[in-house]
């Protein structure tokens, strides 16, 4: 069945359902997994299912829990939700070999997701990946007032750059995050992965591909700087560099 583009929706053990849309195509499916409050329909995802119904490559973009057009709260998400999520719709909505495509939080969730599924790796390409972040940025980057209502509150609200919205952040995500941490053990993986990163990124240093690159034990490990770049790498250039990559491992 060709569902080239329509939103369907993939029924959770709780009630939720995640939203979906799939391409048809020769594998390995290419897999994309947004950032943290982004979703399916973000400039990234687009790009990447118009070159794969051109290409004729099979293709799947979802929304975790409380993103995009997926039911539940936004709030309620943590690492180990979102990671089920993933690893839902990949065992159901795809066979065979898979390329993850991660943007920021969804380069932590690829990662996990590619250990998780490590038979059926073909590929992995990361974009401004933040693995950990939850510990190494979230945590770090709060005064201790903040941190103390974190606690205290259970959540804390942040003003966001990409949204007139506030960013929330919860202490539950903090708290459960930590049992999903990666650089602080060998990470090894069996397939060949690719980082891209902006240098005038905001959001996520640079430097934190650097210590991911090192840190891999893969087969092979290309890691990409682009000068000037931003968080989001969703300039022409920026686009085509990313279908190049993925196109590459794809195949």
């Amino acid at each position: 069945m060709s569902t080239q583009g329509s939103v369907l929706r993939l029924s959770r053990p709780d009630g939720n359902t995640v939203a979906y849309a799939r391409t048809e195509g020769r594998g390995p499916t290419v897999v994309f997994l947004g950032g943290f409050r982004s979703d399916m329909t973000g400039t990234k995802a687009m790009a990447l299912e118009a070159w794969a119904r051109k290409a004729g490559q099979a293709y799947l973009r979802f929304d975790y829990l409380g993103h995009g057009q997926s039911s539940g709260r936004f709030e309620d998400g943590t690492i180990g939700r979102w990671l089920e999520d993933s690893l839902a719709a990949i065992d159901q909505l795809t066979t065979g070999k898979l390329v993850l495509v991660g943007s920021s939080m969804g380069g932590w969730l690829s990662l996990l997701a590619a250990q998780a599924r490590r038979e059926r790796m073909a590929g992995l390409v990361l974009i401004a990946a933040a693995p950990d972040f939850t510990e190494r940025m979230l945590l770090k980057g709060l005064s201790p007032e903040e941190r103390a209502r974190l606690e205290r509150d259970g959540r804390l609200e942040r003003p966001s750059q990409y949204s007139p919205e506030p960013s929330v952040f919860t202490w539950k995500l903090i708290e459960e995050g930590r049992r999903h941490l990666l650089l602080d053990k060998p990470l090894a993986l069996p397939c060949p992965v690719r980082l891209l990163h902006g240098q005038s990124d905001p959001d996520v240093p640079w430097e934190y591909s650097l210590q991911i690159a090192q840190h891999l034990e893969a087969p092979e490990v290309i890691t990409t700087f682009i000068k000037g770049g931003d968080h989001r790498l969703s300039t022409p250039a920026d686009l085509a560099r990313l279908v190049a990559t993925v196109e590459e491992l794809a195949h």
